[in-house]
């Protein structure tokens, strides 16, 4: 099963906004979203301090910021 990294931080709303597309597209797509709290590494901060939220797979990030919800569909859509 495909699993995606999702970057996020408490009190983003666009962070909130990103996860309820994610949610929505999760049973359609079949990936699993493992969610990190970038405040839990200094690291990450550095990394992604104003990127966030940012959506991640196989190490490559696949959209930050303003998560577009057909954008995601294409990019994970099942192959048939």
């Amino acid at each position: 099963m495909t699993v995606i990294q999702f970057y996020t931080r408490e009190k983003c709303p666009l962070c909130v906004k990103a996860k309820g597309i994610l949610n929505d597209l999760q049973p359609e797509l079949g990936f699993e979203i493992d969610e990190i709290d970038i405040y839990s590494d200094d690291g990450l901060i550095e990394r992604f301090g104003l990127m966030i939220p940012v959506i991640e797979h196989d190490g490559k990030i696949v959209q930050y910021g303003q998560v577009n919800k057909e954008e995601i569909r294409k990019r994970f859509q099942k192959k048939s």
